[in-house]
Parts: structure tokens; C-alpha cells; sequence
């Protein structure tokens, strides 16, 4: 589906209102220095463009121009310093948008472009400075018809459209998480090679990283957790600098991002190698629970039925562990498992690691799972040292996520081949290890 496709579902669902959706704008890190521009998701789903400092209009109802972009206009010496510019003059061929007009007429232009409508599609709250620009052409458009005419009298967040839209992902989309999955795979494999005790956490941040960007991604889908021993037991760990000791785990949550799309992926090995008795039966709980939750990404099937399918299997692990006491309706009613699984099975994937949509139905129920939904299944197991827990236990961490698409056929695994059975973790950790860093 292309991106005037999407602008034309979205205008149709609005109706007779107007929608302002804002680009992202640069953000200063620190001096002169920006951080690494990365484009609103929801602009950029309907617009496909990767520019800061834009905005676009949507006015089904127009009589004059019904798709507008706002962005910079073409500046030479800017462009000398800081990249090429699309430019006022090529965006209406080049995005198929009706008019363009640089940014700075944006204040101008807009009470007028509200006058004739009742509602305006515009999410309050994310910018505070933009906010004031759009609340201030809001007060003028309403002064201008107050002898005739309308201007809108509400707000209405345009993500109860778009981000249902976001939700259900097209063909194209797909291909380019399973894309990202398969970039994301690759920086997988040549962690779990290099990895051998005495090496650091940020070293394998360096793999994964090069990794995918040798190999076509732009970025990360966010910032990668390499934990090793307690560290694992840090959900969102990122200080990456410890060494990895022998005969402790490492986990490492990390994936790539494809022309703004996301995968998330976690997998755990042991540093040496080899699993430890019990580092073998925590991970093949969290792998059993994993893979029972896969099987509910269903069609039909309530979105937390993954989530509660884990948590049983998990459960049922530790009792037979002998870490969880009584039964599992025992443990699950009273939450005793949660001391060592605090956190829920999933989320939606797709431009946003945790993407848009609702978790939801209308009336508080979990919404029901529908083909071209994308989520995450990753159960884990955390044993802090300050958990009332066998001592044999203690310090070890396992989490292991893939991504699911939710298809008619049932259950599609968007991140395949990444090892996460025992015997191939074991015979791929530590085979291409070398000392490529001074210490």
C-alpha cells in the first residue's frame, strides 16, 4: 500500500474535519550537536518522508488543495553544512501531496485552512511548542467566522484512527520487518561467535551494531541490553561495560531498525559455551513457555491468552523446580511467580518497538487478535540476589523474544533462524571468538 493509499483511508475516516500531523523536529544533544534525527512515526506513515521540521494537512472536504505539506524550502548554504532538501518545489510530485509551502507559512496560512471545519485531528500534548502554534491559529480561525461560517469547535486525537491503521500491517510493511528480523538475526549469530569469557559487554554491542548496519539498517529499534550475569536480572539494562565471566549467562536485547520499521529481539547463551545444570532448566522453561505463547497468536484469540498460557508454563517450571510452592492456580491466583517474572509477554511491533493500538476492547475486555498484527512473545526468568531463592539459582536471567505476525493461517515467525535451542546456542557461542580489542 502506498503512502497516498494510506492518506486516503485516513481522510475518509475523518470525514468532514481536518487533520494537522506534525513531523519530528531536531533536538540538540549538547553545544552545537544534534541527536541522530529519527521521523514521527505517524508522519511518516502517511507521508514517507524523512525530513524534520514539516507538517501535513489532510482536509477531505477542501474545495482547493485536500493533501498539503509545510517544509523547509531549498537553502544552499544549509545544505552545504547539513544534506539536500526535498524542497517546496518538488514535493508535490515527489510525495504526491496536492500543495506544498515552506514551514514558516505554516502560522500564516493555517486559521485559514480551519476555517469550514468542526473538528480538528491534532495530537495536544507530544509538542508544547507546536501545541501553542496550533491553539493559536485554532483562536483566530474562530474569530474570523464569528459573523458565518464554522471553524472547529474540538479536538479529537487522530491516533483513534491512524494508529488502528498502524496496527494492521500491509504487505509492504511486512517485508520490511521480516527484512529488519533477518538483519537482526545475522547480528545474533556473530554475538553468540564472539562471545567467550573475558570479553566485555560493550564488545558485543559493537558486533551486533556493526552488524546490522554493514548490512543495510539505519539504526537500532532501540538501545541494545548485553547483560551479563546479574545484569541479566535487570530488565532494561544498558550500561554495557562489565566483562563476561565463565560460567555465567549473558542476554542480550537488540535488533535493528529497516526504513523506520522495527524488530525486537532477545536471545540468552552462556559465556563459555556451555549451560550449567541449572542455567539448562531455567532456560528450557522460559523456551517451553515461549513457545506454548506462539501457538495463541491466533486469530480470535484474546490478546492476553499468550500471555496467561506463559505464565502457566512458567509457573508449572518452577514448581517442578521446587522455587514455587502448592499448585499453579495457587501461584498464578496469588502472584507468587512474579518475584521472578514481573513483566508482561508482549507487546505490538511495528514503526514503534512498542507500537500503537489498543490492548483493549470497549468494554475493558482483551481485544481479540487479527490477521496483520504484529507483537513480540518473550517470556523470561529473573533470579535476583535478593530473592529468598536456592543460592544455585541466584544471578541468573533468561529471556527469549521473537516476533509474530498473527495470520489466517495462524502463527507466522517474523524472526526465524535465530538459534534458541539448546544444542544450537551451544555449538555456535564462542566458534569465531578472538582477542580484536586492546585491553
Amino acid at each position: 500500500m502506498t503512502f497516498k493509499e494510506r492518506r486516503a483511508r485516513f481522510a475518509e475516516q475523518i470525514g468532514t474535519g481536518i487533520a494537522l500531523i506534525p513531523a519530528a523536529s531536531e533536538r540538540t544533544r549538547n553545544a552545537d550537536t544534534h541527536y541522530e534525527f529519527r521521523q514521527d512515526s505517524d508522519f511518516y506513515y502517511l507521508t514517507g518522508f524523512g525530513e524534520p521540521d514539516a507538517a501535513l494537512i489532510i482536509a477531505p472536504c477542501s474545495d482547493v488543495a485536500r493533501e498539503i505539506l509545510f517544509l523547509r524550502p531549498r537553502d544552499r548554504s544549509k545544505e552545504i553544512w547539513d544534506g539536500r532538501r526535498l524542497g517546496v518545489e518538488a514535493a508535490p510530485q515527489t510525495l504526491a501531496v496536492d500543495a506544498a509551502y515552506p514551514i514558516d507559512e505554516l502560522d500564516a496560512k493555517l486559521p485559514s485552512l480551519l476555517v469550514g471545519h468542526e473538528t480538528l485531528y491534532y495530537a495536544l500534548g507530544r509538542n508544547e511548542g507546536f501545541d501553542r502554534r496550533v491553539l493559536a491559529a485554532l483562536e483566530r480561525a474562530r474569530w474570523e467566522v464569528r459573523r458565518g461560517g464554522k471553524a472547529p469547535l474540538q479536538i479529537v486525537e487522530p491516533g483513534t484512527i491512524l494508529h488502528e491503521m498502524r496496527l494492521h500491517k500491509d504487505a509492504r510493511e511486512l517485508e520490511t520487518m521480516r527484512r529488519a528480523a533477518a538483519i537482526t538475526r545475522l547480528g545474533h549469530i556473530a554475538a553468540m561467535q564472539a562471545t567467550a569469557p573475558g570479553t566485555y559487554e560493550y564488545e558485543i554491542e559493537a558486533i551486533l551494531e556493526y552488524t546490522y548496519h554493514r548490512n543495510g539498517a539505519q539504526a537500532v529499534a532501540y538501545p541494545s541490553i548485553v547483560a551479563g550475569g546479574d545484569n541479566a536480572t535487570i530488565l532494561h539494562y544498558h550500561a554495557n561495560r562489565d566483562e563476561l565471566r565463565d560460567g555465567t549467562l549473558v542476554l542480550v536485547d537488540s535488533a535493528a531498525e529497516l526504513d523506520s520499521y522495527a524488530s525486537d529481539v532477545t536471545r540468552t547463551w552462556p559465556v563459555n559455551g556451555r549451560f550449567s545444570g541449572e542455567q539448562r532448566a531455567i532456560y528450557e522453561i522460559v523456551l517451553a513457555a515461549q513457545k506454548a505463547g506462539i501457538e495463541q497468536v491466533r486469530p480470535g484469540k484474546p490478546f492476553d491468552a499468550y500471555h496467561q498460557t506463559a505464565v502457566r508454563v512458567l509457573c508449572e517450571g518452577l514448581i517442578d523446580l521446587g522455587i514455587l510452592k502448592g499448585t499453579v492456580d495457587d501461584a498464578i491466583e496469588q502472584g507468587t511467580y512474579k518475584d521472578f517474572y514481573m513483566h508482561r509477554t508482549g507487546h505490538y511491533l511495528g514503526l514503534d518497538v512498542h507500537d500503537v493500538g489498543r490492548y483493549r476492547a470497549a468494554d475493558e475486555s482483551s481485544r481479540l487478535l487479527e490477521p496483520g498484527m504484529v507483537m513480540t512473545v518473550e517470556p523470561g526468568l529473573y533470579f535476583h540476589r535478593d530473592v529468598e531463592v536456592d543460592e544455585r539459582f541466584k544471578g541468573i536471567g533468561v529471556r527469549i523474544e521473537d516476533d509474530i505476525l498473527c495470520s489466517a493461517e495462524g502463527p507466522v515467525n517474523l524472526s526465524p533462524g535465530i538459534p534458541k535451542e539448546i544444542d544450537e546456542v551451544e555449538a555456535i557461542v564462542g566458534s569465531h571468538a578472538h582477542d580484536a580489542v586492546l585491553r
